[in-house]
């Protein structure tokens, strides 16, 4: 099951530079995955500082 950013997101890209695969990049209002390329790997949720990246 892929992981996906909620609403705490503050934007600071933190989450786009761990990524493995490359499948999370800037949206709107908050960094946005790739769902078909996310791997379950967690790297994103080990670095973001406010615990915005969480399993779907």
């Amino acid at each position: 099951m892929a992981y996906v950013i909620n609403d705490n997101c503050i934007n600071c890209s933190a989450c786009e530079g761990a990524c493995p695969t490359s499948c999370i990049s800037a949206g709107d209002s908050k960094y946005v995955i790739n769902a078909p390329d996310c791997i379950d790997c967690g790297a994103c949720a080990d670095v973001c500082p406010v615990d915005a990246c969480e399993e779907a």
